[in-house]
């Protein structure tokens, strides 16, 4: 569940992950005498099948498995035939990384069932690589850092551009609210917004070529390029956002507090210049904003849906999280969910049996 710094992953900007208590299992194990790989879910009635040694995509939920497996292929790993069953209790469609958590997951399992023992910025790689190359997403690489790199009790500050990572103290509570609307990155406009933000970077380099990526650019400079309003509004966010991430790792590393009015003006910024937020999200951020003792709130994940954050003291979360359901529900229809998380261990190898 990202902080604050959203959309500025895949445009080489700065994020600040932590991991939840959600976890996704995945138990793997080798079939010598099959040629075909086979993968089950308690949350899907389909059984996915692939070959071996030529996945394919197929657009269903298995993809995030037999994608991981495809680019340990292309690492020279021998692709034995597998069997996988997944359990999660990591809310799907919801923006909180539910496909990063499978394939993080898949990545260790079948590292560990092939021996050839990749650290955890390695895991990442394959994970991001499974999603961008396999499944057809162009994500950035937070969702799989995350996952892969994080520790209870911290943060993952993560430059995306160089991949350079550290840890920051993050000892407050937040509180999920999902808004029970689902979407999937895949039917989106994710994929619109990056090449929106690709078209903003190519007029910026013909000013400046040795602009790197989307972030690097001060707000002021993007201004001065005279871009068309909607390229200008994405890559405006973009520069705002990573700026925002390093005050707010400051601020945590200074006094360990999460500064609300970053939070707040990150939402408005998703909503108005990168307009990808929902009239359920800006609605939970409105009810967080008139309640006194929420110190701030925001849209986490890609957004057109999905999951809000707010932070605050635990029992002042608690209290706000009940007093905001039926007042949802009789505005939109929806049924909403909400989690109090800390920051939490990432991806682990729970066990292996030779």
């Amino acid at each position: 569940m990202n902080l604050i710094g959203e959309h500025t992953d895949y445009n080489g900007g700065e994020v600040l992950p932590i991991a939840i208590a959600h976890r996704t299992w995945v138990a793997a194990r080798r079939v010598d005498a099959e040629t075909e790989s086979a993968a089950v879910s308690e949350s899907h009635a389909t059984v996915g099948h692939w070959t071996s040694t030529a996945p394919e995509r197929s657009g269903e939920w298995w993809d995030y498995v037999s994608g991981v497996t495809s680019r340990f292929l292309a690492r020279g790993v021998y692709p034995f035939p597998i069997q996988i069953a997944v359990v999660s209790d990591v809310p799907a469609g919801a923006g909180l990384s539910s496909s990063a958590a499978l394939e993080v997951a898949t990545a260790i399992a079948f590292s560990a069932l092939s021996r050839s023992t990749l650290a955890a910025r390695d895991v990442a790689t394959v994970a991001h690589e499974a999603e961008t190359q396999f499944v057809g997403v162009g994500c950035g690489i937070m969702d799989q850092s995350a996952s892969a790199l994080t520790r209870a009790g911290f943060a993952l500050h993560l430059n995306c551009d160089t991949g350079a990572h550290d840890d920051v103290p993050m000892h407050e509570t937040v509180l999920i609210f999902d808004t029970a609307t689902k979407r999937s990155l895949r039917d989106s406009a994710y994929n619109t917004r990056r090449a929106e933000c690709e078209e903003a970077l190519g007029l910026l380099k013909q000013r400046n070529p040795r602009i790197r990526n989307l972030a690097e650019p001060t707000p002021d400079e993007i201004r001065a390029a005279g871009l068309p309003t909607v390229l200008e509004n994405r890559a405006l966010h973009v520069s705002q956002e990573t700026r925002r991430v390093r005050v707010l790792v400051g601020s945590l590393r200074r006094g360990g507090r999460i500064r609300g009015d970053l939070l707040y003006e990150s939402h408005r910024s998703l909503q108005s210049l990168y307009d990808c937020s929902s009239p359920e999200l800006d609605w939970f951020v409105e009810q967080a904003a008139a309640d006194p003792q929420i110190a701030g709130a925001r849209l986490t994940g890609a957004g057109w849906g999905g999951c809000a954050i707010a932070v605050g003291a635990r029992d002042a979360l608690e209290q706000f999280s009940r007093s905001v359901v039926d007042p949802y529900t009789e505005r939109f229809g929806l049924t909403p969910r909400s989690w109090i998380t800390d920051a939490s261990p990432g991806a682990r190898l729970e066990s292996v049996v030779r």
